[in-house]
């Protein structure tokens, strides 16, 4: 406590609020059923008869061989006049979803770690707490390790699907992305300004100090092989992690600008909002973005637009509102993926043949029940990106620009300690125990702390939220391919 202070505080208390509040209010539940969605309600077997003009339908039969009788399910034409009646989605309604709990958690985690960042923003502005953790990190970094344990769930759902096909499509993506990060470290920094190699060059030059002062031999170029094959395999991950969620969202996409078709505002933010990933990859790359406003040709000369720490500070707020403008948009694509249902409708009236009611009335119900699976396909890159940019800022040593930022975290060692009076030997004997074993943890901290230095967060995180945006350009561009010229209208 005497560590942490007023932070450690207020993170009990948001853990409390978190856990005794979202039973009754949840945001994520709050974003689901506002009233603004509208789920389509699957027809009845009597009004699918009576659209039939059969009110008294009978069920085929069939004879086995050894004298069983199988009812086949009763069928109606597929030329119906069937229209989808609409209801506001309700608490009651969303208790029925797929994952709708993980969903639920995941949200209000994610919306709880960004209250609690912002907090520790604001506390490192109002007063110098050079020698507190920053706990707001801490959060953070469980808000990226929660969002790819999202991702990666829903991943492992569609590889237990019977056909087999979503399994093969993760497959290739993930070798796809292999490739493509495997071609991106050998990149030169003056293109792509992630600053790996100085981060990587500063820890292993820190961790051979380390060594040596322990008696144990550390090998530079093998310690750099090996961070860039975990790098490399962490990318093809999250490539295949964020396959379908970039699928999903080219088609959700889609749909939305043909809901949007009659206004025409809305539709200028639903292209601004699928462009994000392409604008935080350009600001990455050296020669288009920070050569071009250090040094901008104006007149046969270069005037420099903007300083270093300008556009660092410029970068972090523009991929924050970017963040801020898509999630803005999420019933517009939440609707729209809501909306497969009177599209499936539509293109079943324009096919020949017989159906059964059974399969009319599975599909229209299939689609609602997936609707927090694409919400968490939508959301959990979003969550993920904007983290990955908190953790950039604080642990890579950027600025907001709005205050002086204070110095580093530098653990106070040798703070007195005030011990009361102990009765027995042996409890004396137990406390000088525990002080010890504090003292070695405050060191390791220290000493942890002194290996990771700025440099590695930047290239660490610089990339994570380079990458996320490179797989969300790749897998959407396919998805808009897909559903534009190869999928079913």
């Amino acid at each position: 406590m005497a560590v942490m202070g007023i932070q450690m505080v207020v993170t009990l208390l948001m853990a409390s609020i978190m856990q005794r509040v979202s039973p009754h209010y949840s945001f994520a539940r709050w974003l689901l059923c506002n009233g603004s969605l509208f789920r389509y309600k699957h027809p009845t077997e009597d009004e699918l008869r009576t659209l039939a003009g059969k009110q008294k339908p009978k069920a085929k039969r069939e004879r086995r061989t050894n004298g069983a009788v199988d009812e086949k399910p009763l069928t109606v034409p597929r030329d119906i006049d069937l229209h989808l009646d609409t209801e506001p989605i309700t608490t009651i309604d969303a208790l029925v979803l797929r994952y709708f709990l993980e969903y639920q958690w995941f949200i209000d985690f994610a919306l709880y770690s960004t209250f609690i960042y912002l907090f520790t923003e604001a506390y490192y502005c109002l007063v110098d707490a050079q020698n507190e953790i920053n706990i707001g990190v801490l959060w953070c970094l469980m808000s990226i390790i929660f969002s790819i344990k999202v991702l990666f769930t829903v991943m492992k759902h569609y590889f237990r699907s019977e056909e087999g096909g979503e399994r093969s499509v993760c497959l290739i993506f993930a070798f796809l992305f292999l490739l493509i990060a495997m071609i991106v470290m050998i990149v030169r920094d003056e293109y792509l300004e992630f600053g790996l190699e100085p981060g990587l060059a500063s820890i292993c030059n820190n961790l051979e100090i380390f060594m040596a002062k322990q008696g144990w031999q550390w090998s530079i170029p093998f310690a750099k092989l090996a961070f860039k094959i975990a790098l490399v395999a962490l990318c093809s991950f999250l490539g295949a992690c964020l396959t379908f969620p970039g699928l999903r969202l080219a088609q959700t996409h889609l749909d939305a600008l043909k809901m949007a078709a009659d206004r025409p505002m809305l539709q200028i933010l639903l292209h601004t909002s699928f462009l994000p990933p392409v604008i935080v990859v350009v600001m990455w790359i050296r020669p288009i973005t920070r050569d071009f406003l250090l040094n901008a040709p104006m007149g046969g000369k270069s005037v420099e637009l903007m300083s270093n720490s300008a556009y660092n500070t410029f970068r972090l707020w523009i991929i924050v509102i970017l963040c801020l403008l898509r999630f803005s948009l999420t019933r517009f694509h939440l609707q729209a993926y809501l909306g497969l249902a009177d599209r499936w409708v539509d293109q079943m009236k324009r096919e020949a043949g017989r159906i059964s009611m059974l399969e009319i009335q599975r599909k229209i119900s299939r689609i609602f029940c997936y609707l927090t699976v694409v919400a968490l396909q939508y959301l959990a890159p979003i969550i993920l990106t904007l983290h990955c940019v908190f953790m950039l800022k604080s642990q890579g040593g950027y600025s907001w620009g709005l205050y002086p930022e204070a110095p580093g975290f530098t653990p106070v060692i040798d703070s007195p300690t005030i011990q009361p009076p102990l009765p027995s030997s042996e409890e004396e004997d137990d406390s000088e125990d525990v002080q010890a074993a504090v003292e070695q943890i405050m060191i390791a901290l220290t000493t942890l702390r002194g290996l990771f230095t700025h440099l590695f967060f930047q290239g660490l995180f610089s990339f994570l939220t380079w990458w996320v945006s490179v797989c969300q350009i790749v897998t959407s561009l396919f998805g808009l391919y897909f559903h534009q010229y190869l999928g079913t209208s």
